[in-house]
């Protein structure tokens, strides 16, 4: 029982070290006039909201850990650019760290672009592959995954996101050069694998798993594409275009994630969501509420009584009694919205209720009860049995 329960502190920990290193970056990059990673910024909260979800749930699933790692890495690649900008700025601090920070960030894009491009492509739903003939397109991924990130690391002259700075771990060796290409042809064989192994999963699912596949495949697609394409296009396109472009196609995947999770119930979390989107508005709109009666209710009292005591009572017991239709009402939209099997099945056995009070014919009522339960619970056979009263 420890031990889940370590484990989801741990997933939630994560998500909100994510979190920190990516306020920590953004409060840092506002001192040096840089700042507001629209795109970095959707990764990591969609990255750390979708993995601490599942990795809480089903801990042993290796997707989780890998939505988490990929958030806590963009936080961390993004701390390093914004203290490498700050030190830029301003010249505060040892050189060697702020050259470190700036070699850093200008790799820093490999775990958490590469990594859900292959990783999750080849072990989702899951978390395994799809059989052991598939190790070897994995250990491409890893190879050349690891390989790219310390020939980039070591590659000698002008850093590529900061080109006034000289990598200090460069080395002028043209081995760096073809270890770099082998490192690209190992991506390139990961990729296209993982996209692979994605399809055929997917053309051996069925039913539900199916539906669920589906948004994975294509945003899997989409990423695959995205990556390759602008990576080789990326001195044609520009910098700010092709980082764009790799950034949108690596969003579609916990994007696509979030879809599955929430109309076709992966990883069985859909009631943890259905609560937390529940809960969540219910807090909002109670709050609103609140705040909506007090000011309505200091400003109409004040000049009778001229006491905020009494506004503050008043608007309390009238948000009070609103707490169950207001939840209600949530709950409602929030079914009819992202859960609609639930809520199309719910008004189903309502209607039915309101028939079965003037049904009075056994055969009419039996038809009447095996489509409602044909339509809710979708069995594979339905009969039913009246006991008979002597």
């Amino acid at each position: 029982m420890t031990r889940p329960r370590s484990k989801r502190r741990l997933a939630w920990g994560l998500a909100a070290l994510a979190m920190l290193l990516m306020s920590a970056a953004e409060v840092l990059g506002r001192t040096a006039g840089g700042g507001s990673g629209v795109f970095i910024w959707a990764i990591a909260i969609t990255f750390a909201a979708v993995g601490a979800l599942i990795a809480s749930r089903h801990p042993d699933n290796a997707i989780g850990w890998l939505f988490l790692g990929a958030a806590v890495s963009a936080g961390v690649g993004y701390l390093a650019g914004a203290y490498a900008d700050h030190w830029l700025d301003t010249g505060d601090g040892p050189a060697l760290v702020g050259k470190t920070a700036a070699a850093y960030s200008s790799v820093s894009w490999f775990p958490w672009i590469l990594v859900p491009s292959t990783f999750l492509l080849l072990l989702f739903p899951d978390g395994h592959l799809l059989s052991r003939r598939w190790r070897p397109v994995a250990w491409c991924a890893a190879v050349g995954m690891g390989l790219g990130f310390v020939t980039q690391w070591l590659l000698a002259g002008p850093l590529e996101d900061f080109p006034q700075v000289a990598n200090p771990y460069g080395v002028d060796s043209p081995v760096i050069d073809f270890l770099t290409g082998v490192a690209v042809l190992l991506i390139i064989v990961g990729i296209a694998g993982s996209s692979a192994s994605l399809i055929l999963r997917f053309r051996r699912a069925r039913g539900e798993r199916r539906q669920q596949m589906k948004w994975i495949a294509f945003a899997g697609a989409v990423a695959g594409v995205c990556v390759m394409v602008f990576t080789v296009l990326y001195d044609v396109v520009g910098e700010a275009v092709a980082n764009s472009g790799i950034m949108l196609g690596v969003l579609c995947l916990p994007l696509a994630a979030g879809v599955a999770i929430l109309r076709y119930r992966l990883y069985d979390i859909d009631v943890v969501i259905n609560r937390t989107l529940v809960y969540g508005a219910l807090t909002a709109t109670l709050a609103g509420a609140y705040l909506g009666f007090v000011l309505l209710l200091q400003l109409l009292l004040n000049g009778v009584t001229g006491d905020s005591g009494l506004a503050v009572a008043g608007s309390t017991l009238a948000v009070a009694a609103l707490v169950r239709p207001a939840r209600a009402r949530i709950q409602a939209v929030v079914d009819r919205r992202f859960f609609r099997r639930k809520y199309d099945a719910a008004q189903t056995l309502e209607e039915f209720s309101a028939r079965l009070r003037d049904q009075i014919d056994l055969g009419t009522l039996n038809a009447e009860l095996s489509s409602v339960v044909h339509d809710t619970l979708q069995p594979a056979h339905v009969s039913v049995w009246l006991r008979s009263v002597e």
